[in-house]
């Protein structure tokens, strides 16, 4: 069992019923999925680049990235549908847990001048997205062998009803915000 399970088992899990008077245990909410997204519109000149972004993207996951293609042309930005422009990976389960541990303990306190991540970045049904700039934050990247320096966004989708639910979820995780 991954450490942050294991704090949401045995700590989350009980603060959350207390605060909001659940009275069954599967109804406090928790997290379904991590979704890992690297859009990549220069891969349109480079095409090497996205080669790069999906092994990196597989470093930081610990599963295989897969190539997004776009769905529609558009003339201005001279892309046309089915061409290769960014990559994603979707995790569950046991590497969900893995990678939150990964993120909350080791990625995001080397993010230069950080102060705390944003609580404003909430969809209004309980899900959380975190834009990261940079991601040679992750201890498997090699600053080395990185060509060029990518960003990634980061989806947590829990099962929480109202953004307030998840908030306090993630705050017992450990998650980083910003203080008010």
């Amino acid at each position: 069992m991954a450490l942050l399970e294991k704090v949401y088992r045995d700590e989350c899990i009980p603060a959350l019923m207390e605060r909001f008077g659940y009275k069954n245990p599967l109804q406090v909410p928790k997290i379904t999925k991590v979704s890992l997204n690297m859009g990549l519109g220069e891969a349109i000149q480079n095409p090497k680049l996205l080669d790069s972004a999906v092994e990196e993207l597989t470093l930081i996951a610990g599963q295989r990235a897969v190539v997004t293609r776009a769905k529609k042309s558009i003339a201005a930005f001279k892309v046309r549908a089915g061409m290769p422009i960014g990559c994603r990976v979707t995790l569950r389960g046991r590497r969900m847990w893995d990678f939150l541990t990964k993120l909350i303990h080791l990625a995001i306190p080397r993010i230069r001048d950080f102060r705390g991540i944003s609580r404003k970045a909430f969809d209004g049904r309980g899900n959380y997205t975190l834009g990261i700039k940079e991601h040679i934050i992750f201890p498997e990247i090699d600053y080395d062998k990185v060509d060029k320096v990518k960003g990634l966004n980061c989806t947590i989708v829990t099962t929480a009803d109202t953004d307030e639910e998840a908030l306090v979820l993630l705050e017992a995780l450990g998650m980083p915000f910003r203080k008010r």
